[in-house]
């Protein structure tokens, strides 16, 4: 159960990781599920292990390229719950203002033709950005 600690704490010193994450990746040096949920459970609760603290810490690092619904996505695959992801989602920042500084630095032109909106969209769409910020940053309607 040491070793099992020990490995849990080398890879949190690497970079902070999901519960989630922390269990599928020492799921197969573990003795037992039951050692590794006792390990898992004394770093949540000696402050070394938190979901909450992932969440934000991911979002705070994949804000300035991502929106929110990618963000909430890859969170939700690396095992964080909904109201972690809540709580996390506005350290991003204003979703429609960085839709406007990636559409600058990528196109940095409105659309002239319909193929060329439809190609601008489509990436902001993968990138996860909502219908509406998308919209706004087409038109170029500002806020009011």
């Amino acid at each position: 159960m040491t070793e099992l600690r020990n490995r849990a704490l080398q890879l949190l010193a690497r970079r902070e990781h999901s519960r989630a994450e922390l269990h599928a990746r020492l799921a197969s040096q573990a003795e037992s599920g039951e050692a590794l949920l006792a390990v898992l459970d004394a770093l949540e609760q000696q402050g070394l292990l938190s979901d909450d603290r992932y969440a934000r810490q991911r979002v705070v690092a994949r804000a300035g390229r991502y929106g929110n619904a990618r963000l909430r996505q890859e969170l939700k695959q690396r095992g964080i719950g909904e109201s972690e992801i809540e709580a996390a989602l506005p350290e991003a920042g204003d979703e429609l203002e960085r839709c406007r500084t990636i559409w600058a630095r990528k196109f940095g032109q409105p659309p002239e033709t319909p193929e060329a909106r439809a190609k601008q969209t489509r990436f902001l769409q993968y990138r996860g950005f909502s219908h509406e910020a998308i919209r706004h940053v087409l038109r170029g309607v500002e806020d009011e």
